[in-house]
């Protein structure tokens, strides 16, 4: 499925493993000749050795690898949040949205309702199958319509999100192979970063994605998304990460289109994972609420 080059990675972890084993062995040394003070030193001794076991471990991590530890963080099993949407057009006005939003089955099924403001309350999407199948419903008409397929490419009220972006959970990251790139600094965070190609059979949206992962604790701080030309398209920014329920949740994303200049925002007002749903929660009866 992710496929890397063989020995990526490996002489940069082989050369750190040396000089950390030399290291470790001339303080070995340096305790034994110590008369005083020997339990402090022994505290730096193994401080250091888990300092040093860590920091090879993050080096021999490989794209496939960094990817899937992305997946177990940010496709949690249930998802309840309240958020708000603002878009900033071409022209620089700007258009607020709050809505209700549901996931479940680590994303494969996602609800979303506006509550604000009052010309769109009530609006609700329904994408289930990882965004594959889209339904929305509209108060004014009172029905619920099915959209068709090529619809999760299109933009969420005219926001820079579309709907894949939104409810595809963690199916993307079967489209694409990834591969680790040189670490560097991104938001102030010393962070991995992977490349992920698109695989052509799966025949994703978005042609090449880059992403850089904070080494801490593999939280995603920005993504650089290509279209199907190999042109940068957008960038999503995620910020101000805290802590919910132990997961480390960006409470503030940001995606910026370079083509339409535009730009959304998006903050997070609540959010819990520690929910669960009724079996048919996720219908078109619970979209009508």
């Amino acid at each position: 499925m992710h496929k890397e080059p063989p020995g990526a990675g490996d002489l940069r972890g082989v050369i750190f493993l040396k000089n950390g084993l030399l290291l470790i062995l001339k303080l070995r040394k340096f305790i034994r000749k110590s008369e005083g003070g020997t339990m402090k030193i022994i505290s730096i001794y193994f401080g250091l050795l888990f300092l040093l076991t860590g920091t090879i471990l993050a080096q021999e991590l490989t794209g496939p690898e960094i990817i899937n530890k992305v997946r177990e963080l940010m496709n949690q099993e249930n998802v309840k949040g309240v958020m708000t949407q603002t878009i900033e057009t071409t022209s620089g006005q700007l258009r607020t949205f709050e809505y209700e939003y549901f996931a479940a089955n680590k994303g494969e099924k996602t609800l979303m309702r506006y509550t604000k403001p009052r010309r769109v309350k009530g609006q609700a999407f329904l994408m289930t199958n990882h965004a594959d199948d889209i339904w929305a419903y509209f108060p004014r008409t009172g029905r619920v319509r099915k959209l068709a397929s090529h619809a999760k490419k299109q933009k969420v009220q005219g926001s820079d999100f579309t709907y894949e972006d939104m409810g595809s959970g963690e199916a993307w990251i079967e489209e694409y192979e990834s591969r680790r790139l040189r670490d560097e600094k991104a938001e102030g965070f010393d962070c991995f970063k992977v490349e992920m190609v698109a695989i052509p059979k799966k025949n994703p949206t978005y042609s090449k994605m880059v992403i850089w992962v904070r080494k801490s604790d593999f939280s995603t701080v920005r993504i650089a998304y290509y279209n199907d030309k190999g042109v940068h398209e957008k960038t999503l920014y995620l910020r101000d990460i805290q802590d919910v329920d132990g997961v480390p949740t960006a409470m503030t994303m940001v995606m910026e289109n370079h083509l339409d200049n535009t730009r959304t925002e998006m903050k997070t007002i609540s959010v819990t994972y520690n929910t669960t749903y009724p079996k048919n929660f996720f219908s078109e009866r619970e979209l009508k609420r």
